[in-house]
């Protein structure tokens, strides 16, 4: 097991009239909770389901069945912590809003700019802000979705935006093999248009603050043989 029982804390799920009670590892079960696919070697303490954990009170086989279908583990903890409730101490929780708030202002430093400058800000300008906007952050919402409503709690406090950049870019023949599914993974392909020579044509869209990620990208493929060009 992950984590020690001292440790853990407690996964609850209310069903039927019933209590069903499991001991996991807080961060582990947040992952699991927003649809990670974690080991239920790493996500529990023991492989019981308790009515009262604090008190070491089993559940009864029969009231398993009744309310999961099934008395196997495995299937009822994953149903305990997606549908449940995962309690977390105070600090936990503000140790994975540190977490979040960290990875939150690198996702918006990587696809945002400055529009004036067109030239992203640095991840601690963002946290900088983030803080003087008082932005919240959910411990339990993934990064990913709280962007957007961190991006405009932001806007009054430092100019910023999203934007996209189009760039065309032609591959040398030598080159396409190893980097055609690379770059498309990158953006957005616009277009695409394989040459008479066996190079590759496209245009591709981007968020503008990845310009230097993705030219050092094609660098690295190409060993500087691309070219490209911003359109307009």
């Amino acid at each position: 097991m992950s984590i020690s029982t001292e440790n853990a804390v407690i996964a609850r799920l209310i069903s039927h009239g019933k209590k069903f009670e499991i001991l996991v590892d807080p961060y582990k079960a947040m992952e699991a909770k927003r649809g990670k696919d974690v080991p239920i070697d790493d996500l529990t303490v023991i492989d019981e389901v308790f009515e009262d954990s604090a008190k070491g009170e089993r559940c009864k086989e029969e009231d398993l069945k009744k309310v999961f279908g099934t008395d196997d583990f495995k299937t009822i903890a994953y149903r305990i912590i997606r549908e449940g409730m995962v309690q977390l101490t105070t600090e936990q929780r503000r140790k994975i809003r540190e977490e979040k708030k960290i990875k939150i202002a690198n996702i918006i430093s990587r696809k945002s700019v400055d529009p004036k400058t067109k030239i992203p800000h640095p991840p601690q300008r963002i946290l900088n802000a983030m803080d003087e906007a008082r932005v919240h952050i959910d411990e339990t919402e993934s990064a990913e979705a709280q962007v957007e409503r961190v991006l405009t709690a932001l806007k009054p406090v430092i100019p910023i935006s999203m934007e996209s950049v189009k760039i065309a870019i032609r591959i040398p023949a030598a080159f396409v093999g190893k980097s055609y599914g690379k770059i498309k993974e990158f953006g957005e392909i616009k277009k695409e248009e394989w040459k008479n020579d066996g190079s590759w044509f496209c245009v591709i869209e981007i968020p503008a603050g990845m310009q230097g990620d993705f030219y050092e990208l094609l660098n690295s493929l190409t060993k500087g043989e691309a070219e490209t060009k911003i359109i307009k």
